[in-house]
């Protein structure tokens, strides 16, 4: 069994909250619409889940809060401070520690900035999705470009960080446009930018359109044209990419997203959050009930909801580590590597796959371990395909 996490490690606590005003045609996420929905009650639900996993993972102190859905910013302040609070009480917060919210930029969630702020909120990131109204209305946006621009505004007068999400490769968009659009995006930008190409998953209402052939996204070798401009237009404007969709100035970085992605501990609290969180010294994969009413029931009646609980063992916190660490820029860190899977990184991967890799300039080795390049971040599932082949 690996190794569990060193108590002075990052340490995150992402709270879920699934309701939005509406379903987006390309969201898989775990989100749903109700009339009505009880603020408190769920805040309540909450902390019961943080008091959980506090008394499960004592002695550490939480880096980072993140409010993801779902639409968060759709939750009453008071909810946010109260859930802010507990962590605090029950783990303790860092003294950096960064407190994001995910909002949309309709007017009414953007008028509540100044209290989430004072809630504290320090981080705000918007769901902006595209500046143009035509663009907006496909992806079923409840927001106008307008408001967009007014929300971003009214963030970086707000909020000492902020970002904000675009999607390119859209039917019907060229390179040219895109090009466009993504330059005023960095001028309205501060010091982070997610851009996300898009995709058709699964069980959304995209992905009905698209198999009757009456929604066509640009092709394979535009959307690859797409990306790479993307790329070298951010990097050029002093945003490059730390990961594969999120730019940001040196030292900008999510340091939630960061959590992820180096593969350190964190606790996931609300419907079908998961989590990662080393339990009496054994890293735990953990995942709560998804449906809204069956978890807010039962994380009320037993202090929790979680519906799973396992040890993660060798072999896959060696792919996890892997899949999530060369998603960065920066790769993995052999030594961080071989504390948390139990196996030196150059024993974990196929070395004749790793030179072949190296010769044709996909991966980098460094000092302390190895990076995708850029060209293989481009084609990551293949790069790591190989190395654990």
């Amino acid at each position: 069994m690996p190794p569990a996490a060193a108590s002075d490690e990052a340490f995150g606590l992402y709270v879920h909250w699934p309701f939005c005003l509406s379903k987006c045609p390309y969201c898989d996420f775990n989100s749903h619409v109700r009339e009505r929905i009880d603020s408190d009650a769920w805040a309540s639900a909450l902390v019961r889940e943080i008091d959980h996993f506090a008394a499960l993972t004592p002695g550490r102190r939480v880096t980072s809060i993140y409010f993801g859905g779902g639409t968060p910013s759709l939750m009453d302040c008071s909810a946010t401070a109260t859930i802010i609070d507990r962590a605090a009480a029950r783990w303790g917060l860092a003294d950096a520690v960064e407190v994001t919210l995910e909002a949309n930029p309709t007017s009414v969630e953007a008028g509540k900035m100044k209290d989430f702020s004072a809630a504290g909120i320090n981080r705000l990131s918007l769901g902006i999705q595209s500046l143009e109204d035509e663009s907006l209305r496909l992806l079923g946006r409840r927001h106008s470009a307008r408001e967009a621009r007014a929300a971003i505004a009214l963030a970086a007068r707000t909020f000492d960080r902020f970002s904000f999400d675009l999607i390119y490769a859209r039917p019907g968009q060229t390179i040219a446009a895109w090009e466009a659009e993504l330059r005023e995006g960095i001028a309205l930008a501060g010091e982070h930018l997610s851009v996300y190409q898009l995709t058709i998953e699964p069980g959304t209402a995209f992905h009905q359109v698209f198999g009757r052939g009456d929604l066509v996204l640009p092709p394979e070798n535009e959307g690859a044209e797409l990306y790479h401009l993307t790329q070298a237009v951010l990097g050029d404007a002093g945003l490059p990419a730390y990961e594969i969709s999120n730019h940001a100035r040196p030292g900008a970085e999510c340091r939630h997203n960061l959590v992820y992605w180096r593969y350190q501990d964190y606790v996931g609290v609300g419907p079908g959050a998961h989590g990662r969180i080393a339990i009496d010294g054994v890293r735990h994969a953990t995942r709560q009930e998804k449906v809204p009413e069956t978890w807010v029931s039962r994380a009320m009646r037993e202090g929790h909801a979680t519906v799973e609980s396992l040890p993660v063992g060798r072999d896959d916190a060696v792919t996890e580590a892997l899949m999530m660490g060369l998603r960065l820029a920066e790769g993995v860190d052999g030594a961080r590597f071989a504390r948390q899977t139990g196996v030196a990184l150059m024993d974990a991967i196929d070395p004749a796959a790793a030179a072949r890799l190296v010769a044709g300039g996909f991966l980098e080795r460094m000092p302390a371990g190895v990076r995708a390049t850029p060209a293989g971040r481009a084609v990551l599932n293949a790069v790591i395909g190989a190395l654990l082949d």
